[in-house]
């Protein structure tokens, strides 16, 4: 199948009725775009397009409470025989840590902004649903170890946005998401990754002023800074993985649980939460030249390691980084937007990837179920919402209103001069 306009293209499938009306007002911003916008407005437009695309059934079914009747699940191959009512966490979870910025953003009389204000509207409700225990969504709070994972990304969104998310819900709603984290701590996070998810709920705990456990914030930040091997990159517990968690997990948790910790002056043992901050934006940014380095001149990239079904998520950092104003010197705002539009054309202008009635599917580009792992299903897939978060700066940044720029292997495989690379240790 040939490879569409943009907003054509991913918009492609939609469940009808309301679902296909919302989406036009988002779609109606970019007419006459190109396949991929080359100036911000296009741009902009195409990743918005993107966002309500995937966050549309979910959020409108479940502040309904029917995510649970009509979200059908996927699950790989190989799945392990949990409990599958994890996947409406990590849906919903996922999905809002990623378009948290956006949502969080003042209305305005757009067609983006109309949008968007609606979404915002679902997704408050959508977090009420989600701990009322006499709502059909009600999710899986009670469940397995998988639940301490996803419970962090819903925290997450709550530390990316509170003023958005957190701050108008209603004191009953409050107390009860409370509640459900402060119980999560029955679950023993192993030593890799996951000892991230128990500080960031701490973390979170901490921003609102809660009762919060520093021995899981101090070990993790710990950990992870014992892992970090040089040049950018962290291992996943004692072995090193060449993979993509560094993205999804390593790099954009860390720092932003740092943040919590500088900003509320937290106590850390023998060490300073500002400078600990600092050196883990540092390495970051270091982290984020080389996946800036991995998208080629077609804005594909190299499919590699555990959970390669994540998609766009594997550029988070990037994301996060503009997001933050934080990009490196040698990572322009129009450069990175750029290269990060080419890598979204490369990914969801591919038939596949959403169900007919507008679910994600498990594949890295389309739907390719054996690709799944065994903890994979297509609620699992919404952490790709981590690529969306420049959404979250206002369409008058200079992210959006600085000049195109080509991105390293476009450069490089067109014969123009791109700095050299060399390794660096913070």
């Amino acid at each position: 199948m040939e490879r569409r306009n943009f907003i054509q293209a991913v918009m492609a499938g939609s469940a009808a009725g309301a679902v296909a009306g919302a989406h036009n007002a988002v779609a109606a911003t970019a007419t006459g775009a190109s396949a991929i916008g080359t100036d911000g407005k296009s741009a902009r437009a195409q990743l918005a397009a993107l966002a309500h695309k995937m966050s549309e059934p979910v959020l409108a079914n479940m502040a309904a409470g029917t995510l649970k009747k009509n979200f059908a699940l996927e699950v790989s191959p190989t799945w392990d025989g949990r409990d599958k009512g994890v996947a409406y966490l990590e849906c919903f979870g996922r999905l809002i840590a990623g378009i948290a910025p956006w949502l969080a953003l003042e209305d305005d009389g757009t067609p983006e902004g109309r949008t968007r204000k609606r979404l915002h509207q679902l997704a408050l409700q959508s977090y009420t649903n989600s701990v009322d225990p006499a709502n059909p969504d009600y999710l899986l709070w009670k469940g397995p170890g998988q639940t301490l994972v996803d419970s962090a990304y819903f925290t997450n969104a709550l530390i990316r946005a509170p003023k958005a998310l957190w701050e108008p819900l209603d004191a009953k709603t409050k107390q009860r998401i409370i509640a459900e984290i402060k119980s999560l701590r029955r679950i023993e996070p192993p030593y890799i990754n996951w000892m991230l998810f128990a500080a960031m709920n701490e973390a979170w705990l901490m921003s609102i002023g809660e009762e919060f456990d520093p021995l899981r914030m101090n070990v993790a930040i710990r950990k992870i800074n014992e892992w970090y091997v040089g040049d950018g990159w962290i291992k996943d517990g004692d072995a090193f993985h060449f993979d993509y968690y560094n993205a999804f997990v390593m790099h954009p948790m860390l720092v932003e649980i740092l943040d919590v910790l500088d900003q509320k002056k937290g106590a850390f043992w023998n060490g300073k939460p500002e400078e600990l901050r600092a050196q883990a934006v540092k390495r970051m940014q270091r982290y984020s030249e080389h996946l800036e380095r991995f998208i080629s001149t077609d804005g594909s990239f190299p499919p590699i390691g555990r959970s390669l079904t994540y998609r766009t998520a594997a550029f988070q950092p990037l994301a996060l980084l503009a997001l933050r104003k934080q990009l490196p010197a040698s990572l322009p705002e129009g450069q990175i937007r750029a290269a990060l539009q080419a890598v979204h054309k490369a990914v969801w202008t591919a038939p596949g990837n959403f169900t007919r009635d507008g679910y994600l599917t498990i594949g890295f580009v389309g739907h390719q179920p054996e690709l799944g792992d065994w903890y994979s299903n297509n609620g699992s897939m919404y952490i790709a919402s981590a690529s969306l978060l420049p959404l979250g700066l206002p369409e008058s940044d200079t992210y959006w209103t600085s000049a195109s720029q080509d991105w390293t292997q476009k450069k490089a495989f067109a014969g123009a001069r791109f700095p050299k690379d060399y390794p660096v240790n913070y």
